[in-house]
């Protein structure tokens, strides 16, 4: 590590590991994997060379939407163990040096939770405007055209007030009143809970649907853009139900809370139609959150040079610009390799994407699995457990495809723990198992481990600044500058041989992926130099 490195945030340029509990590791055997399990594999993670694990929700929730519907944010889920397995988690990532992340989810909690509960209890309880609660128009329709991402209007009549109530997931997820300010007081109360326990950073979900237009007016029709339109959702411009101008000044809150504590990172997740232009106030100045991260390549069909351009350009290394952090595959997303290359192509193309990945400026985020090669299981709909795919089936492609167990060795459960896990492995994945990899110098998962350590020694590709990004045809030209070093990475996504000149492959070869040299790039190659 370089001095300039040492002296930056350990957040700036890190890698991080996202684990989904369910997923990871069963240390019980009841098909579910849980915080012990997560413990027990954690030298793996370590091996990588991340900087930390970042692991989706664990906290006590009916699971109608799997831990994204939080009933109680202090506490455990049993079916992931209890605080005290949480307490030994932090204590071995740290050991090991790895940060620790959690997910916090602040725009919605169960139908479940306790202040939900008070909430609906009555219109004059001390809870009554936690959350979003709006009378019927005339006629007793809904207060707005408001659509929930998961299908069907985002308002619910509930008999006990006489009133709607917003939820823009599941009706199980009620929509918080963040516009109040003891809704933010209890919400920081529990970032504070948590960073008590010593964990090292949030990523804080769903955050531009934190605050809604008090005045609940009505969506505009969205303009056809040419993608199949799934949802009603999909039909509007989401502009009054979420992305309120107010949301950046109760993140200011959060980031008075966390500079209280040494070393605290803060990512946001943001999707929707204006995900750019919310990132870049999310994360403005010292006063916001360190980073945020969209969907540039989560949602991405392909892989092409213009899309990582155009999305390096959305982040120039400004002062008044935040920090990004990019991702290719997470919970939400199907696998990357299944939608960006033939499967033919596959085990080029993730090394390929290994590369390319570890070249970004800004953090970057591995899912679980994805230095394995995992690839999307087609989930049979009697087996499905996500709710946004039931609903929408067999239009929206199940999350549940991605959120197959990890496969640790070679045999029929994957070593997961347990006979029966939740979800079914597949059998492409189970070839692919940290056992059969582990020890095989040629395996992508000890490409990706070589590939992050290139990133950590390298000035240029860990912090460093895009001088130049460059597209011609399916080949990918990126420079990254720090100090006196510069990188310059080539690579070809295409499924042709390309020709290099001699003024583009100058400088010292560092890392040759597929076969490339300073002539030729075969296809899904890479060379990355020192000039």
């Amino acid at each position: 590590m370089s001095s300039a490195q040492s002296s930056l945030p350990w957040w700036k340029g890190a890698a991080i590991y996202q684990i989904y509990p369910r997923s990871f590791m069963d240390s019980n055997g009841d098909g579910i994997g849980d915080l012990p399990g997560i413990t027990s594999r954690l030298g793996h993670v370590a091996s990588l060379g991340v900087d930390a694990i970042w692991i989706s929700p664990f906290f006590t929730s009916p699971m109608k939407d799997f831990g994204y519907d939080v009933s109680d944010y202090r506490d455990v889920d049993p079916i992931f163990g209890e605080l005290a397995d949480f307490d030994a988690l932090v204590a071995r990532a740290h050991e090991l040096d790895l940060k620790v992340l959690i997910d916090q989810v602040y725009s919605h909690t169960s139908d479940e939770h306790p202040w939900f509960v008070e909430s609906r209890s009555s219109r004059d309880n001390q809870k009554a405007d936690w959350y979003v609660w709006a009378d019927a128009k005339a006629e007793g329709s809904p207060p707005s055209n408001w659509q929930s991402v998961f299908g069907g209007p985002a308002w619910t009549w509930d008999a006990r007030r006489g009133q709607y109530y917003l939820h823009n997931f599941l009706n199980s997820q009620p929509q918080m009143n963040l516009h109040n300010r003891d809704v933010q007081d209890a919400v920081l109360d529990v970032m504070r809970f948590w960073l008590d326990r010593g964990v090292d950073g949030f990523r804080i979900d769903a955050l531009n649907f934190a605050m809604h237009d008090p005045e609940f007016k009505d969506n505009p029709p969205a303009p056809e853009n040419g993608k199949a339109r799934t949802r009603p959702f999909d039909f509007q411009l989401k502009i009054n139900n979420q992305s309120h101008a107010d949301i950046p000044a109760f993140i200011e809150r959060i980031r008075a809370l966390t500079d209280k504590y040494d070393g605290i990172f803060t990512v946001a997740e943001v999707g929707g139609d204006d995900a750019d232009v919310e990132m870049k106030a999310f994360t403005a100045g010292e006063n916001h959150l360190n980073s945020a991260y969209g969907f540039d390549f989560l949602y991405a069909d392909t892989l092409t040079p213009e899309l990582v351009c155009e999305a390096l350009a959305q982040w120039p290394d400004q002062p008044d610009i935040g920090w990004p952090s990019w991702a290719f595959e997470n919970h939400d997303a199907p696998r990357a390799l299944s939608r960006w290359c033939k499967p033919e192509n596959r085990d080029d193309f993730a090394r390929l994407k290994a590369a390319l990945l570890a070249c970004l400026r800004g953090n970057i985020i591995l899912y679980q699995g994805e230095e394995l090669g995992l690839t999307q299981v087609d989930i049979p709909f009697e087996q499905l457990h996500d709710p946004e795919a039931i609903a929408n089936w067999p239009l929206t492609l199940s999350r549940d495809g991605a959120r197959t167990p990890m496969p640790w060795e070679m045999c029929s459960c994957g070593g997961f723990g347990s006979e029966s896990p939740w979800l079914p492995l597949g059998e492409d994945n189970i070839g692919r198992a940290v056992e059969a990899q582990d020890k095989d110098d040629t395996s992508l998962l000890n490409h990706t481990r070589a590939m992050i350590a290139l990133r950590k020694a390298h000035p240029a590709l860990h912090h460093g600044a895009v001088s130049a990004c460059g597209v011609s045809g399916h080949v990918l030209t990126l420079e990254r500058v720090a100090g006196d070093e510069t990188v310059r990475a080539i690579f070809n996504l295409g499924a042709d041989l390309v020709t290099l000149d001699d003024a583009s492959a100058n400088g010292t070869k560092i890392a040759a992926i597929n076969g490339a040299t300073t002539e030729t790039l075969p296809p899904f190659a890479a060379l990355v130099m020192q000039l």
